[in-house]
C-alpha cells in the first residue's frame, strides 16, 4: 500500500472553500481483541527470600545503638555509617547494612551506597598505615 502525497501549489491564488458538512462515512471495524494472538512472555522469575538476619548478637546490638547516640549528639550520617562499620567489620554486608539501616537510619540503597563508601575509606586508612 502506497501513500499518496499531495504537495500545494507554489502559485495558488485561492484557497479551497471547506466541505459542507457530509453524512458520516461508515467506519471500518477492526477485528475483535480475542482474534489477535496475545504477545508471549516470560513467567516471572520466583522471588527471592530475603536473607533472616539475627540483629540480637550483642555487637551488633551494640553498634546500633552507639550509632544511634551519635546522632542524638549531631554527628553526621556518613560518621556514624563508619563507627558502625569499624564495629561490625568481622560481619556479613547483610548485617551492616541492617545496621546501618536501623542505627544510623539510612534507607535500604542508602545504607548500601554507604557500606560501599566505608569499605573503600577502610581500605584507604589500611594502606595508609601500612
Amino acid at each position: 500500500m502506497t501513500k499518496k502525497i499531495t504537495v500545494p501549489a507554489k502559485n495558488a491564488v485561492t484557497k479551497a472553500a471547506p466541505a459542507a458538512k457530509s453524512a458520516p462515512t461508515a467506519v471500518k471495524k477492526t477485528a475483535p481483541a480475542a482474534a489477535t494472538p496475545a504477545a508471549v512472555t516470560k513467567p516471572a522469575p520466583a522471588a527471592v527470600e530475603p536473607k533472616k538476619i539475627d540483629m540480637n548478637k550483642p555487637s551488633i546490638k551494640d553498634a546500633i545503638a552507639k550509632g544511634k547516640e551519635l546522632l542524638k549528639e549531631g554527628k553526621t550520617k556518613a560518621d556514624v555509617a563508619m563507627v558502625i562499620f569499624e564495629a561490625l567489620k568481622a560481619e556479613e554486608k547483610d548485617v551492616v547494612i541492617a545496621a546501618f539501616v536501623q542505627g544510623a537510619t539510612l534507607t535500604e540503597k542508602g545504607a548500601v551506597t554507604y557500606w560501599y563508601n566505608c569499605k573503600r575509606k577502610a581500605g584507604k586508612t589500611s594502606a595508609a598505615k601500612a
